[in-house]
């Protein structure tokens, strides 16, 4: 058989049930001419059949370390279980590892070491520098339900019970139904509604949560949308602290900036905010602009505490910082990615010539030269 050959990896991180390809994406692919192996899987929202139907061979979960061709694209969403053995394959996936996060030495070596490459997700782009996938919209979505959930949690359970584990919705109507009963129960709690402050309103990230915060039913002049012209001052910034009672974090952080919040404005004593949904997820980013957290949370365990100065006046404050908040709704959020990535799937058979995927090769080139010489040994 011939074709360009496409290995559809079944996702290992917990509470993933998202997808890179879905059911209708797997089907044009393979009507374009592409071999599409589709690894089977348990938590992924897709079944295994959906995929059989559309006529794609069903092989083992991790099956690809071993039988993949050695010419097929591995693609996946999240990044592979921790492991040392050198990568023979191209990868496309969200690796996670190119803004030096903890580890990401040892992450990215994997490739040079066994002849592979990665052709990362989040920084394929258009001709305009825009990314051509992303979940953006999905994940600010997910970001603000949960955070609004967190704020009526925080009024309905003073004892200090952290809010419950959540697990993927079916589709978005029932997760704006389970947010608007939460919401009812904090207002009637607390006798207002929430106001919510979103920075990076202007993206797609931003414009995800803003839309949940009015989906559910709070009102416009509750929802302050910043971005840059807002922050371009500096931060950090008592709007956020005095201001808002959630705020929600949308940017997407490419070099230093000054902080949002940090410790010390956290003591003010008019502290109004209770809850911090950090969408960016910058956890082990050195330039974290939110940097009163180190934990990256679960769906398990949605939120961390912030330990606040002795004496601190207001609510107790607690922080949501899932990186992959897009799985709370993983259907709608797989279809939107998938069909956003498929022209630039379909230029996988010429990629040579395909711009979007030089100038990913490029870049993984540009981070590998990068890499301490003793981890490519």
């Amino acid at each position: 058989m011939s074709g360009t050959k496409i290995w559809l990896r079944a996702e290992t991180k917990p509470a993933e049930a998202r997808s890179a390809l879905t059911p209708t994406t797997c089907k044009a692919l393979i009507d374009a001419g592409y071999q599409v192996t589709v690894e089977r899987s348990t938590q992924r929202i897709f079944d295994d059949k959906e995929f059989a139907e559309v006529g794609a061979p069903l092989v083992e979960e991790g099956s690809w370390v071993k039988d993949a061709p050695k010419d097929a694209y591995i693609l996946g969403l999240k990044e592979l279980p921790e492991d040392d053995f050198p990568l023979e394959h191209v990868h496309i996936s969200f690796a996670h590892c190119y803004k030096q996060q903890a580890g990401w030495d040892k992450v990215l070596s994997r490739w040079p070491r066994g002849g592979g490459a990665l052709l990362d997700l989040e920084f394929l782009t258009d001709d305009a520098g825009r990314r051509v996938a992303a979940f953006g919209y999905s994940a600010g979505y997910a970001g603000s339900a949960l955070a609004v959930k967190n704020w009526a949690w925080q009024l309905t359970h003073p004892d200090g019970q952290p809010l419950p584990s959540e697990t993927p919705y079916a589709n978005q109507d029932l997760l704006i139904e389970s947010v608007k009963a939460s919401l009812e129960a904090g207002k009637k709690s607390s006798g207002r509604s929430p106001r919510v402050l979103v920075i990076g309103a202007l993206g797609r990230c931003g414009k995800g949560a803003v839309q949940l915060a009015k989906d559910v039913g709070i009102a416009e002049s509750d929802i302050m949308q910043w971005d840059m012209e807002e922050t371009k001052k500096g931060g950090p910034f008592k709007e956020i602290i005095e201001d808002a009672d959630i705020f929600i974090n949308c940017i997407y952080l490419s070099s230093k900036i000054p902080p949002f919040v940090n410790a010390e404005s956290l003591s003010s004593q008019n502290r109004r905010l209770s809850v911090i949904c950090d969408v960016s997820a910058d956890t082990t980013n050195p330039h974290n602009p939110i940097p009163v957290y180190t934990v990256t949370t679960t769906f398990d365990k949605p939120t961390v505490p912030v330990t606040l100065a002795p004496g601190t006046q207001g609510p107790p404050l607690s922080v949501i910082s899932i990186d992959h908040l897009p799985s709370l709704l993983p259907r709608e959020s797989s279809e939107m990615f998938s069909q956003a990535l498929m022209p630039s799937l379909l230029q996988l058979k010429d990629r040579m010539n395909a711009r979007v995927w030089k100038q990913a090769e490029e870049l993984f080139k540009e981070k590998v030269a990068t890499l301490p010489q003793s981890m490519l040994a």
